[in-house]
């Protein structure tokens, strides 16, 4: 399951999408959007956002 992105936290820093290895985190309208097909749920991005608006699906 991808990752989940809160969109009240999410400031469209791009740290997310510059961290994957997947490129599965694109920016859309200054928020991050997660490709649930591409994600590998490896958790990096849940690492690197600063304001910390990613966390596991479920």
């Amino acid at each position: 399951m991808a990752v989940i992105i809160d969109l009240e936290k999410c400031t469209g820093c791009a740290t997310c999408e510059e961290g994957c290895p997947v490129e599965a985190i694109k920016i859309e309208n200054e928020k991050a959007v997660v490709d649930a097909e591409t994600c590998v749920d490896c958790g990096t991005c849940i690492d690197e956002c600063p304001e910390k608006a990613i966390s596991e699906g479920k």
